[in-house]
């Protein structure tokens, strides 16, 4: 893998919206999902208005990971319950899943799929499963530890271009078809936030912006710049990349 030297000046300023957050997401509409301090979650379009507001997110304890890659069908996971709700594009709740009626008591990953089921990483079982919104089984694939060189437990699924990775940021990114083959792995280990576009695997460390091309096997990486500094974590969303402070969130462009 070879690496490549970044511009001086990789990023531009677009905006900054006044808000407090502990965590967000952002479809690809550029509506913004913000978990606050007092534990709602709330939507904001584009311009940072308010427009939908889920109140009950402590019901099922600590929210562990929130997929708004359909706008219209929101999935907020309850790792340490093992249950997934679904949101409608205002927020309201559509349906509660609990994995463990379906015998999956671990599950370390779950994502929306293209056709809008759900994918879901057995650890237990080392698998990836498709379910619908009732929980039931629509698919899976063997034991992963009977194809893979290592055991994984991948922190995040994407469902891209007619892929699925599985991300483990121990042992790197994995891809499979919709039939559960395995495609081929992907050296990029140690991010904090992930994110697939057509040619490239993007992802933040504490210190940088990380590019890998998959066509080339070049990575690259931004440093930020010593402004940052007063940032608490990024992400990485439809090639901008979003800072969390302590009273806003920043966006900022870059080129690559």
């Amino acid at each position: 893998m070879l690496n490549a030297q970044a511009p001086k000046e990789p990023f531009t300023l677009v905006k900054s919206i006044p808000v407090v957050a502990v965590d967000i997401a952002i479809d690809n509409l550029d509506n913004l999902y913000i978990l606050t301090p007092t534990e709602q979650l709330k939507k904001l379009n584009a311009n940072g208005d308010s427009v939908a507001v889920y109140n009950d997110v402590k019901r099922f304890g600590k929210l562990h990971s929130i997929d708004v890659s359909n706008p219209l069908k929101v999935l907020v996971y309850y790792k340490n319950f093992s249950t997934i709700v679904i949101l409608d594009r205002l927020l309201s709740l559509r349906s509660v899943i609990d994995l463990r009626k379906q015998n999956i008591i671990q599950a370390s990953a779950v994502a929306l799929s293209y056709d809008n089921n759900i994918w879901i990483f057995d650890v237990l079982e080392n698998k990836l499963r498709k379910i619908d919104e009732f929980g039931n089984n629509l698919s899976e694939t063997t034991d992963l530890r009977n194809i893979l060189s290592t055991p994984i437990q991948p922190s995040k699924i994407i469902d891209h271009s007619g892929l699925v990775y599985l991300y483990d940021p121990l042992n790197g990114l994995f891809a499979f078809d919709y039939y559960g083959a395995f495609k081929r792995k992907y050296p990029v280990t140690g991010f904090d936030d992930i994110a697939i576009s057509d040619k490239f695997i993007l992802g933040t460390d504490k210190k940088n912006l990380q590019f890998f091309n998959t066509t080339n096997q070049i990575q690259q990486q931004y440093q930020f710049p010593s402004s940052f500094g007063g940032f608490q974590r990024y992400l990485v969303a439809n090639s901008k990349l979003h800072a969390i402070g302590k009273d806003s969130i920043t966006v900022y462009s870059f080129v690559y």
